[in-house]
């Protein structure tokens, strides 16, 4: 298996120096030459400033791309149609129609296309729906998430920048998709968005709250789910799982989430297990993503139908 990481911003230092320890890593890029040079010497793998001279002249298998939005989907593209697996750091793209055309290229070229919603491979978060598919604390009627975190003014705003990751989840423990979302979504600090309260209505009258505060600079991450014979707090920073009507529980093992989900991407590639993050389960939450901002706009309920 030979990766290639293209974009070397936080993220994209970190998925190198993971990759690096996989002992996969062949060759980085970024549009910063002098950066490229660094992380590539860093390494001990071939650098370059330019997606087609890296095109040209290495022979790898796939790719991690955490270059800029603006820029993305073109790479993406190009990368897909030149056979490659692709692993992109999250949003995948802030328009599903244009997910949507990645995904069938990704199909078209038969290749692995996957983002990073690496929460799911939380122990805390694991623990919780584990708990939840059991029934262990009888049935699951909502779930509530607190995230704050200092969010960048030159992100893509609180939604896609924070609470899309509680969105991925709340699907995720649910099993589906919501058919409502109404949103309140405003700035406090930034000339973007950097607060949001998002609710998710789903089947049967489930419900998922999302608070996401992108002014703080505290970084917390913290889920609730509201069982009818108890509730279950996960803190995504520590990993540690409460449940309310017992003094303590086991704590799950912890781990590091960004790991666990490369190591599951490179599974699928080699045919050992299955994508935990699906394409079509990403464009949705692209589009649930959409429609809280188009709620949050028009202060309404946006009513969905997502397969």
């Amino acid at each position: 298996m030979r990766i290639s990481q293209i974009g070397l911003g936080r993220w994209g230092e970190h998925h190198t120096q993971i990759l690096s320890e996989l002992g996969v890593l062949s060759a980085v890029c970024d549009s910063d030459s002098q950066k490229s040079k660094e992380i590539g010497e860093k390494y001990s793998v071939n650098h370059y400033d330019l997606i087609d001279n890296l095109l040209g002249s290495e022979d790898f298998d796939c790719a991690f791309i955490g270059t800029s939005l603006s820029s993305r989907g073109e790479i993406i593209t190009k990368l897909l149609n030149e056979k490659k697996h692709v692993f992109v750091e999250k949003p995948m793209t802030l328009n599903s129609i244009e997910g949507e055309k990645l995904v069938q290229t990704a199909e078209k070229n038969k290749v692995i296309f996957t983002c990073g919603f690496d929460e799911r491979f939380n122990s805390a978060i694991k623990g919780m729906k584990n708990f939840v598919q059991e029934k262990k604390y009888g049935d699951l009627s909502m779930l509530e998430f607190y995230r704050e975190s200092k969010v960048s003014p030159d992100g893509n705003g609180i939604v896609f920048d924070s609470s899309i990751n509680d969105i991925d989840i709340a699907n995720w423990i649910f099993g589906e998709s919501p058919v409502v979302v109404f949103a309140r979504i405003g700035t406090q600090n930034n000339e973007k968005d950097d607060f949001a309260s998002i609710m998710l209505g789903y089947k049967e009258n489930k419900t998922a709250i999302i608070l996401s505060n992108g002014f703080s600079l505290d970084k917390t991450r913290q889920a609730k789910a509201v069982c009818s014979e108890a509730l279950i707090f996960s803190d995504l920073n520590s990993q540690e799982i409460k449940i309310s009507n017992q003094e303590s529980v086991d704590a799950p093992e912890k781990n590091e989430s960004i790991l666990l989900q490369i190591q599951n991407f490179i599974g699928a590639i080699e045919g050992k297990n299955e994508l935990v993050v699906k394409p079509n389960e990403v464009i949705n939450t692209t589009k649930i993503a959409e429609a809280a901002l188009l709620s949050g706009k028009q202060g309404v309920p946006i009513y969905l139908d997502l397969k």
